[in-house]
Parts: structure tokens; C-alpha cells; sequence
């Protein structure tokens, strides 16, 4: 799998220039998440945008591919000028109405954009709703413990991806070297399997059932991005 670190907004455009130019429309995307200092050692503060700030970007245009933006660790280098491609991944990706932008849970990345000042346009998919509309079986569909991403690469893909705890090793993500290539991978294959799903879970509604991916793309998807910004209220 070609996985790549991009620590310039060059280096950012370059990978995404098939999609800058039009040759797909399809991006999915993930954030690696950490604590504030001040809440350093607290349980689940990493998934509070409250009380956790992002980490860095992954995002993959093709499936077996993605790329790494390194924002806010604590060691290794992170990305030249974190505001400009900040910037420009809001105005040209995820505002951007011409483009899907696909996620695994989508109302937790759309949750931290609203910290940003971003609210994620549609179209917009998340493929864990895609899942609950799939069937897991001949007479069950899948519920949410069953459509974790790392319950369903294995199931779909015959992949097993390492968990976040064997990665870090009882460290935050931010102390991990952006520069390590498990780092890298592992953050990328996040936003890459999420891709794969999208096309996966699309043939499966195209073949079986048709009206439950309107279903995900049309109301479930919009909805998790206003639940994001709900949660992130307070609701």
C-alpha cells in the first residue's frame, strides 16, 4: 500500500491533484485526535474537542493509497504552514460541494471541524451508517458494535489492521514521530479503508438494495454532520 507523509501544502496538492482536476470526486478523510495539556491523562479527552485538538490529517483519493499531514505532535516534524493548509483543505475540500467527502463515523470529524469554524458541506457519507444499512447477514443487518472499522476490514477485506493501543503504546498520538512509518500507516489506512468501504457498500446497495443508499447519502450522512456540531454544542 503506497502511504505517504506530507509535510507541505505542495506535497498536500500533489497527491490530491486528481481530485483538484477533476479525474474523481471521491475523497475520504480521518483525524488523528490528542489531549490539551491540561487535560493530559484524563480518559476519552482525546475524542472531546473540547479538550483535544487534532493531531493530524489522513486522506486517501484511491483505494491502497493515502497521505499524512502531520499537524500538532509533540515530536518529529510536523507540516510547514499548518494554517495555510488548514485553509485550503476547508475551502477546497471540505466545503467544497462538488466533492463527496467520505468518513468513518462522520460525526466525530465533523464534530472537531466545527471546533475549526468549518461546517462540512454536503455531499457527505459516513460508512458506518452505510453499514447499519447493509446486511450482515441473510436475515440481520449489522449494528453499530458490529461496524467498527477494525470489525469490518478483516470481515471485508481479509485485513487485519492494528488497534490504536498496539500503535501507541499507552502514549497520546501527538508523541508518536510523524516520521515513522507505522505512524503513517496507521493513520492512513483509516482514511484508506473508509474509501473502500464507500465503493464496497455502494455496490452492495446498487445490487441488493438500492433506496438504503439513498438513504445513507441523503439523510443518515447529513444527519451525523449536525449531530457533530450538536454534541459539540452540548446536545
Amino acid at each position: 500500500m503506497a502511504y505517504e507523509l506530507a509535510t507541505t501544502l505542495t506535497d498536500l496538492k500533489e497527491y490530491l491533484k486528481p481530485l483538484l482536476e477533476g479525474e474523481t470526486k471521491v475523497v475520504a478523510f480521518d483525524f488523528e485526535t490528542s489531549p490539551m495539556e491540561e487535560w493530559r491523562g484524563e480518559k476519552e479527552a482525546a475524542l472531546d474537542p473540547h479538550r483535544a485538538d487534532i493531531t493530524g490529517i489522513s486522506l486517501s483519493i484511491k483505494p491502497e493509497t493515502g497521505i499524512y499531514v502531520p499537524l500538532l505532535h509533540q515530536a518529529g516534524k510536523n507540516a510547514e504552514d499548518i494554517g495555510g493548509i488548514m485553509l485550503f483543505l476547508s475551502k477546497e475540500i471540505f466545503q467544497n460541494r462538488q466533492m463527496i467527502k467520505v468518513a468513518h463515523n462522520l460525526t466525530f470529524e465533523a464534530m472537531f471541524l466545527y471546533k475549526y469554524g468549518v461546517v462540512l458541506l454536503p455531499p457527505v457519507y459516513d460508512t458506518i451508517a452505510a453499514a447499519q444499512l447493509t446486511l450482515k447477514e441473510e436475515m440481520g443487518f449489522r449494528e453499530l458494535k458490529d461496524s467498527g472499522l477494525k470489525t469490518l476490514v478483516p470481515t471485508l477485506f481479509n485485513v487485519e489492521l492494528p488497534t490504536y493501543s498496539e500503535v501507541t503504546e499507552g502514549r497520546y498520538f501527538d508523541e508518536l514521530d510523524p516520521e515513522d512509518y507505522e505512524t503513517v500507516r496507521y493513520a492512513c489506512a483509516d482514511a484508506d479503508f473508509a474509501l473502500r468501504l464507500y465503493y464496497r457498500f455502494n455496490e452492495w446497495f446498487d445490487k441488493f438494495l438500492p433506496r438504503h443508499r439513498f438513504v445513507c447519502e441523503e439523510i443518515e450522512s447529513p444527519t451525523a454532520v449536525y449531530t457533530g456540531i450538536m454534541k459539540y454544542n452540548g446536545i
